[in-house]
């Protein structure tokens, strides 16, 4: 790598709010986004909540020239909504559907079915390896009393496992996506702690846009008015977070949102604001690479998150167990009344009614075995990131035991520890 080696990239993120049948001005919406794209020339476009296979060909079609690369990322029933349009060859591409994502009987709030996912993409860019993630994690019904709360932290914790494990060879790594959460929230927290990414907003040299960056605002037309009445700025729910690793240095020049409206015809692209970042990457010197030791008082925040990340999901396999051990006293009842509506039946003094009580006694053993098998289902992951953070905290502990300065890689697994043994 030449010492004087420097790279600019241009990133845009948006959630399109592609909905068919219930997003508003949906096909007109998708045009003026191509055309945007088109004219700004981004190095990648990467979007969520593309549910329209459909949408994706039109786009696809429309950007080729300027983006000849482009994938989409296809799971659950109504797919993941995911999808990358690339400037760069892609020289990898892979994606991790999300263990848990909601519940399939809420069907109006409708996570269950889109099967929610983190997808990647490789570019090699003059010689550097560039991990691009595109993700969308479960919404945020109600903050007050939210039952997506431990889902959506096991997902972030997925996220920043899957970050980890498939980074080791990559120079950069880039995050985009709406996370659902508030930055201060525990799984943005635990996500920025444990992979070390930093939030472009934070971080810019140069920014452009709605109050506080914030994605979700009042003055967009699209936007629920009653669901942002807490927050009269609106919230920061869609993110762009990156790092270098050693050897590189990348920072963000500047970052640019949309504030309610598209960027020249007036009407907005989407409920949610557009992302628009300049980031360069540079060759790092050794003396400047930034240093890779953690400090005990270094260490405290990420101990903290991962404390309180291991007590919600705690509470959720709780609250889990709790509702098979209910699905499991349905079904004992309702396979109770299915024996005592079979001896009424065998005796012939009530035929008529066993016979008229039968099919719904048999719909509600069904339904409570349904019900018992997901929530079974519900436990059994909250138990896998529960297991895994438990690992993580008792290796923490054995480090610390060790003496006032442990490895990193002990505690954190961190990239730059994995690679230096590579090395």
């Amino acid at each position: 790598m030449k010492p004087n080696f420097s790279l600019r990239l241009r990133i845009f993120n948006l959630n399109c709010w592609g909905i068919p049948y219930l997003s508003k001005h949906r096909a007109d919406r998708m045009r003026r986004l191509g055309d945007f794209l088109n004219q700004e020339s981004f190095d990648l476009a990467l979007l969520e909540e593309v549910w329209s296979e459909q949408d994706f060909q039109y786009l696809r079609q429309k950007l080729s020239p300027t983006y000849p690369a482009a994938h989409h990322f296809r799971s659950g029933i109504i797919g993941s909504g995911l999808c990358v349009f690339s400037k760069h060859p892609i020289q990898e591409l892979t994606q991790h559907v999300y263990t848990l994502n909601g519940y399939p009987y809420m069907i109006h709030h409708g996570d269950w079915f889109s099967g929610k996912a983190v997808g990647l993409l490789v570019l090699h860019l003059s010689g550097m390896v560039l991990n691009a993630y595109v993700t969308h994690l479960h919404a945020e019904y109600n903050r007050r009393k939210d039952i997506y709360l431990a889902h959506r932290v096991a997902q972030a914790w997925e996220l920043a496992q899957f970050i980890h494990h498939t980074s080791k060879k990559a120079d950069v790594v880039l995050l985009c996506g709406d996370l659902n959460m508030h930055p201060e929230d525990l799984g943005c927290c635990l996500l920025k702690e444990w992979t070390g990414l930093r939030d472009a907003y934070l971080e810019t040299r140069d920014f452009k846009g709605s109050e506080e960056g914030n994605t979700m605002v009042p003055k967009n037309c699209y936007v629920n008015q009653q669901e942002l009445k807490p927050f009269p700025f609106g919230v920061r729910i869609d993110y762009m977070l990156y790092k270098a690793v050693s050897g590189f240095y990348i920072s963000c020049k500047s970052l640019e949102t949309t504030t309610g409206n598209d960027p020249y015809s007036g009407t907005p692209l989407s409920d949610h604001e557009a992302l628009m970042a300049t980031l360069f990457v540079r060759h790092s010197p050794p003396q400047q690479s930034p240093n890779s030791t953690h400090r005990p008082a270094e260490r405290s925040p990420l101990m903290s998150v991962l404390k309180e990340a291991w007590t919600e999901l705690g509470l959720g396999m709780a609250q889990a167990r709790w509702w098979a051990a209910f699905a499991s006293y349905v079904i004992g009842l309702g396979l109770l009344l299915l024996a005592l509506l079979c001896v009424l039946a065998a005796g012939g003094g009530a035929r008529e009614a066993a016979i008229l009580l039968w099919t719904p006694s048999v719909g509600l053993v069904l339904w409570a075995g349904a019900f018992y098998l997901f929530h079974v289902q519900e436990v059994n992951g909250l138990y896998r990131a529960h297991a895994e953070l438990q690992h993580v905290l008792g290796r923490a502990s054995e480090a610390q035991d060790l003496g006032p300065e442990p490895q990193p890689a002990l505690l954190l697994g961190q990239q730059e520890g994995d690679r230096t043994k590579e090395q």
